[in-house]
């Protein structure tokens, strides 16, 4: 796994988040992933030891390292912005936000890390009047990417690979409900009761248990109908997947079925529960399931 020549000495020209196409960041991002995953998978290949941070969530050599990475990449590559990422803010190092801002979780699913599972993933996000328009998801174990901006691609990629050309990208569009029933996602380390409840009130045909961003991914692909998650999250867990999700055609919604915003910096950017929907019209359909 050889990483892409480091942010110092790259030629491009650095990219306003604020102002650039959609794809452009997107594509900046899924790069900057990628070199992340290098991170990620040399300590993968080794003893995967871990401690707990303050909040009792556990946190690796490997979340650390892919975070510095990236940062170092978006300060090289992108004129200033606000970053928030999920070390640095256990750290106490958030900074105050605008309307635009960049969410990266450099190891989402870091239970699944140490279960060796391979779902786990790098996520980087941007935030703009408080909704994801931006993102990348890389699955490194699994040499998958997902990104996305006005629309949505996945393709395979190894980590430390630069991106593939185009026409090795798979555009990604949600499914159309199936009536035969529905298939829904549910966290493999975070089930609860709430769950339970909402899925009992649904056409459910299958179950499938996946780690991290992955659940948004799938239904960005049409493998899946419904992701719900009434349990703690953070901005940075969903961000990505949502924004990739969101472009395919797919919607979130706030388990209250209001809106699902992000840049909640007075409850420490802590999401409230939500539905992931395929087809965003079972968003209507089941409002008071």
């Amino acid at each position: 796994m050889n990483a892409p020549s480091g942010p110092t000495a790259a030629n491009a020209a650095r990219i306003d988040l604020r102002t650039a196409p959609r794809r452009a960041i997107a594509e900046l991002f899924a790069e900057i992933a990628l070199a992340a995953g290098v991170a990620v998978m040399t300590e993968y290949s080794g003893v995967c030891r871990s401690r707990l941070k303050s909040d009792a969530s556990p946190v690796t050599a490997a979340d650390e390292r892919a975070e510095a990475v990236i940062l170092d990449h978006l300060a090289a590559r992108a004129e200033p912005i606000t970053v928030i990422a999920e070390e640095s803010a256990a750290k106490g190092g958030v900074a105050a936000i605008g309307a635009d801002f960049v969410l990266v979780d450099p190891l989402d699913g870091t239970k699944e890390f140490l279960a060796r599972n391979g779902e786990f993933t790098v996520n980087i996000a941007l935030i703009s009047q408080g909704a994801p328009v931006a993102g990348a998801v890389y699955a490194p174990a699994l040499e998958r990417l997902w990104f996305a901006g006005e629309s949505a691609f996945a393709c395979a990629a190894p980590a430390g690979a630069r991106l593939p050309e185009p026409q090795r990208w798979t555009r990604l569009r949600c499914r159309s409900a199936p009536s035969e029933g529905l298939v829904a996602l549910v966290s493999r380390s975070h089930g609860d009761t709430a769950t339970e409840t909402f899925l009992a009130k649904l056409p459910i045909l299958e179950r499938r248990a996946a780690g991290s961003s992955l659940k948004f991914c799938a239904l960005a692909e049409g493998e899946a109908d419904v992701y719900p998650r009434f349990g703690a999250t953070m901005e940075w867990d969903t961000a990505a997947g949502e924004a990739v999700l969101r472009a395919a055609g797919g919607v979130v919604v706030a388990a209250d079925r209001g809106l699902f915003r992000y840049g909640k910096v007075e409850t420490g950017f802590r999401n409230a529960g939500f539905i992931a929907w395929g087809d965003a019209n079972l968003a209507t359909r089941f409002r008071h399931a």
